[in-house]
């Protein structure tokens, strides 16, 4: 009897407000964060002193490709074991004025002496995945200086100005990044330099604990006075090569010299009427088009988000879409890769023919498409004239090759593991030639809605990816709410086991389990299945969007206005 009074004190108390039981009950949802509103720019990024850096190079004067570049030199430090100088980037601007997108493939090559005959001779079977021998050309340096030469209003100085401060000053570590440290000390350990850098007092710093790279600060400081030379052909090119020499590595200073980040047009296909993008090989993007083609036969929206049928359908589309991906993807510049027959919508309907509604297929082959021809961080950021860019930039593996740069204050990146050591391969190791990448920055286009989106993690990309685009698509969901929901993925490429976060219903476990899919829970936002960013502009309204993935530290931060 005492319960109902409370009720029936609580709704007259809330009828004389104005407000009923009812009308709190409709402001319930499944999204724990709001997304960030603004007519002004817009910065997400996995770690809120990175997006604070792009806003403040936005708010002084700076346009969407500044800033990103901004953010990214920013997450260098604060999440050193995730990506760096010492690694690779993609890219793709939106650019409003050209209404065009623009792909930037800055990832570098395999030094000249890197050869599958000279592992053999130190006795290597397979690529190594780990030190000096997985090192390729970074190529982050030579993407930053394309973005800013062709796109930018600022200048290497200014854009690299916050990171430096930060770098001197030090700044506190983040939760998840902080664990990262934790659990990877005694990698660190192995090298020297690494562990003199990273781990202050022999430990790993704790959440909260300042933590100071002095090293960087002067690299950065070289990069702001040098560009990109000062990377490729001065003081910070002597430090990578005595380091690789140390270690008994193949770099060449013309290896350095040499390189430059390409220019390439994005691939795209078109999903319920929306424009997807991805980057060409050398990269996965392309099994991101490949299962959005092969699931568009299907009414995803009709049979609920996260549904048995939704999952099983996704799942066993992205088996059909990486086992092409991994069987065609190499280097175009090496091998003939089918990437237009691989994204054909004929192509998409033949291998969706190949899924058993009733059955988990735990041995899918790659299929035979038409020749028509040729540990990460991300960010997006969005611009008040509605420039947007979607980047990339990894080491990789955590920490990368495991070896820091002496004097430097990076590691260097073990992007060359990705490599293969099969002479039938497209993806074989060969001198001045880029490895297979998972790194992967998208965009979705329709009508006046731009979105500029990403999910790190490994090979979880593509499939990430998928799901992000379906929920946004076929299940109308926000971009955050779309970054939130719970995602499935799967780490391998043969069989049947799948991870998928708890906050799926126990019945959705069952019925996936009774077609065959070997489950493994993992926790209700996990890293395991990656996590990302999003902005998004609506062009009629002239107003921007930002979102951010709950799976990691980060924030979408938006610009202030000029104050009088």
């Amino acid at each position: 009897m005492r319960q109902w009074r409370i009720v029936l004190l609580l709704a007259g108390s809330l009828a004389a407000s104005g407000l009923t039981i009812t009308s709190l009950a409709a402001g319930d949802r499944t999204q724990a964060r709001s997304m960030v509103i603004s007519q002004y720019g817009i910065v997400a990024a996995e770690q809120p002193i990175a997006a604070r850096a792009g806003t403040a190079v936005l708010e002084s004067g700076g346009n969407a490709i500044d800033a990103a570049v901004a953010a990214n030199a920013a997450m260098g430090l604060v999440a050193p074991m995730m990506d760096g100088i010492g690694g690779d980037l993609f890219a793709m601007v939106y650019e409003a004025k050209t209404n065009k997108v623009y792909g930037l493939n800055a990832s570098g090559w395999a030094p000249k002496g890197l050869t599958p005959e000279f592992l053999h001779s130190k006795g290597e079977q397979w690529m190594p995945s780990r030190g000096i021998h997985s090192v390729t050309v970074p190529g982050a340096v030579a993407g930053w200086d394309a973005l800013i030469s062709r796109f930018g209003k600022k200048s290497f100085a200014e854009v690299l100005a916050p990171t430096i401060a930060y770098a001197k000053a030090g700044f506190p570590v983040t939760e998840i990044f902080g664990d990262d440290w934790a659990a990877t000390a005694g990698y660190l350990g192995r090298n020297r330099e690494a562990a003199r850098v990273y781990l202050p007092d022999f430990r790993a710093p704790a959440v909260g604990e300042i933590f100071r790279n002095p090293d960087l600060a002067r690299a950065l400081t070289e990069i702001a006075k040098g560009g990109r030379d000062a990377f490729y052909k001065g003081t910070l090119a002597k430090l990578i090569l005595d380091t690789s020499t140390k270690f008994g590595g193949t770099m060449a200073a013309d290896d350095l010299a040499d390189f430059t980040a390409e220019w390439v047009d994005p691939i795209s296909t078109d999903y319920r009427g929306w424009t997807v993008y991805e980057m060409p090989p050398n990269e996965q993007g392309i099994a991101a088009l490949m299962m959005l083609n092969i699931v568009s036969g299907f009414p995803l929206g009709e049979w609920g988000h996260n549904s048995v049928a939704t999952l099983h359908a996704m799942i066993e589309a992205k088996k059909l879409a990486y086992a092409d991906m991994i069987t065609y993807v190499g280097d175009p510049r090496f091998a003939e890769v089918p990437t237009k027959g691989m994204i054909s919508p004929g192509y998409g309907r033949s291998r969706a023919a190949l899924i058993d509604p009733a059955k988990a297929n735990c041995d899918v082959g790659p299929g035979t498409p038409p020749y028509a021809g040729s540990d990460t961080t991300y960010l997006s950021t969005v611009d008040r004239d509605g420039n947007m860019v979607s980047l990339i930039q990894s080491n990789f593996s955590l920490w990368g090759s495991g070896i820091t740069v002496e004097g430097g204050g990076f590691v260097l990146h073990n992007r060359g593991a990705l490599f293969t050591l099969d002479p039938k391969h497209p993806n074989v190791l060969a001198p001045r030639k880029r490895p297979l990448h998972t790194i992967i920055p998208a965009l979705m286009a329709k009508g006046d809605v731009r979105i500029a989106f990403g999910i790190m993690g490994g090979f979880n990309q593509a499939q990430a990816h998928a799901q992000f685009v379906s929920n946004v698509v076929d299940h109308g969901m926000n971009i955050q709410a779309a970054m939130e929901a719970a995602r499935f993925s799967k780490a391998s490429f043969a069989g049947c086991d799948v991870y998928v976060e708890a906050r799926m219903p126990d019945a959705v476990f069952e019925g996936l389990a009774k077609l065959g899919h070997q489950l493994q829970v993992l926790g209700d936002f996990s890293e395991g299945v990656g996590g990302g960013q999003a902005v998004m502009r609506d062009y009629k309204a002239g107003v921007n969007y930002g979102a951010s993935d709950p799976r990691k530290d980060g924030q979408a931060i938006a610009e202030m206005p000029a104050m009088p």
